[in-house]
């Protein structure tokens, strides 16, 4: 385990190199001078020079990018100070650092995640195991009549119907807003209860689907027929062999979503005005800010890797015929 720990990680940092390398080469390619970027409308050209040599602009390119990439390690010195590493440059917008301006937004992301995340795959699991154990009867109909409905709707469309019904109409609960979770956990979890059940409405269908299918296909598995045949419980095969087998494409699954939402629920941020990671993202786009894009785009593919590292280490535990090699 240690040596495959060693070899994922060895290659999570040569990748992560090259999507910086990529990433970096890729923006400078825009036929457009940063330094009036930085500086905005209504800029002189003594302003722009001025922005230039403090950003580091009037270096080669090779150059610039060798500082970016150490920035990353070891941090770089800017005119507003110094920025520690991680550093991923100034921002052209706001003129803050970028590692920190997405450090400050990520909490309320990680909540949107965390929260969402714990809601879906109670529901989802939970019914598609009812629905698989329940096959054929009443109750496995409603159930994936009720998933195939809700599968279809979308943040965007069921958001703004949840606040005009529970928030607008009613005013049985407070629009959605964060509050962090150690000043105030009742706020915390009364601003977030409504992306909560809208983003579980949404990914609930989704897994329930999914887990109905793959219990229902490790059912009819020559060593869960072969534990039936031998007198075994129903119920102990169902949770010892089934539904162990069953978590395999579910963690796949759940390793990817659980990348793009730490990444950024752009829509669901969107849809309830929430200033998290995925706003960020789309506002520096919208205002040219190409630190804060490079940085976010960083930010995103560091998650996916350790996403896909954390899935490769439950396969070993989760399916004992996965060897590490």
């Amino acid at each position: 385990m240690l040596q495959f720990l060693l070899r994922r990680l060895t290659g999570a940092v040569v990748i992560m190199f090259l999507i910086g390398a990529f990433t970096f080469f890729l923006f400078y390619t825009i036929p457009q001078d940063f330094a009036e970027l930085a500086c905005g409308k209504n800029c002189t050209p003594e302003n722009i020079a001025v922005i230039r040599e403090n950003l580091g602009l009037d270096k080669p390119i090779t150059a610039q990018f060798w500082e970016f990439m150490g920035g990353i390690v070891t941090g770089r010195d800017f005119a507003v100070g110094h920025c520690p590493a991680p550093c991923l440059g100034v921002s052209f917008d706001s003129g803050d650092f970028v590692w920190e301006s997405i450090v400050d937004r990520f909490p309320l992301t990680l909540s949107l995640t965390v929260g969402g995340l714990v809601v879906f795959l109670i529901l989802g699991l939970g019914s598609g195991m009812l629905a698989a154990w329940k096959r054929g009867t009443p109750v496995d109909k409603f159930v994936s009549g009720a998933s195939m409905v809700l599968s279809s709707f979308q943040i965007y469309f069921l958001g703004p119907i949840v606040l005009g019904l529970f928030v607008y109409s009613t005013g049985w609960m407070e629009s959605p807003k964060y509050t962090p979770i150690g000043e105030d956990p009742v706020a915390w979890f009364t601003g977030m209860l409504i992306p909560w059940a809208v983003m579980a409405t949404i990914f609930t269908a989704q897994y329930t689907r999914m887990a109905r299918s793959t219990m229902i296909e490790q059912l009819q598995e020559e060593h869960v027929r072969t534990a039936r045949a031998k007198g075994m419980r129903q119920r102990y095969v169902f949770f010892r062999y089934a539904w162990r087998g069953s978590l395999t494409p579910i963690v796949t699954i759940l390793g990817m979503d659980i990348s793009a939402l730490l990444t950024g629920a752009v829509v669901t941020e969107f849809t309830f005005d929430l200033a998290g990671v995925g706003r960020l993202a789309v506002d520096s786009s919208l205002t040219k800010d190409l630190p804060m894009t490079m940085g976010v785009m960083l930010f995103g593919a560091f998650f996916i890797l350790l996403m896909n590292i954390i899935v490769d280490m439950a396969y070993a535990y989760i399916d004992p015929r996965v060897r590490l090699a």
